[in-house]
């Protein structure tokens, strides 16, 4: 489930199933980036400096605060400062902002739901064919299983 770590050792599971979770801006996801690759909890210093940007530390511990109140990172006190680390997979993260934008696409009726459809099987042939037939097999279990998806 890729590189998962809190401030107490293994990733603690986000919740049974992927729920939505808000989209990322840039310095956000970099953010993430950081933390996934580190494998240990870091303060908002020692993020500042592994993205070796000219940022501001408030702009990085204003985005660090968003990301823990989004609820995608803990945070545990050290000394003066905080520590932080991800609360949840690189793997959870996109499982949930798919599951969020495919809610709403899919959201709005059969007739809308066609065209996104469409594009994914289209992306996914263009990308690479093998992971196509990893999609047909996907749906043919789904189908097996009655269609109740795993919400």
């Amino acid at each position: 489930m890729g590189n998962g770590y809190t401030s107490a050792g293994a990733m603690k599971p986000w919740t049974k199933h992927f729920r939505p979770v808000p989209a990322l801006g840039r310095l956000e996801q970099q953010v993430m980036d950081d933390l996934w690759g580190r494998g240990r909890p870091a303060s908002v210093r020692d993020v500042r400096e592994g993205l070796g940007a000219a940022l501001a530390y408030t702009t990085l511990m204003t985005t660090l605060d968003r990301l823990y109140k989004k609820g995608l990172l803990e945070r545990t006190k050290d000394g003066r400062a905080f520590l932080y680390a991800p609360r949840v997979s690189r793997e959870q993260l996109q499982r949930g902002l798919l599951t969020r934008v495919l809610d709403e696409l899919l959201g709005r009726g059969t007739e809308s739901a066609r065209p996104v459809l469409s594009t994914l099987v289209e992306a996914v042939s263009q990308h690479d064919r093998q992971l196509l037939d990893e999609l047909e097999r996907i749906v043919a279990d789904e189908r097996r299983r009655g269609g109740k998806g795993r919400r």
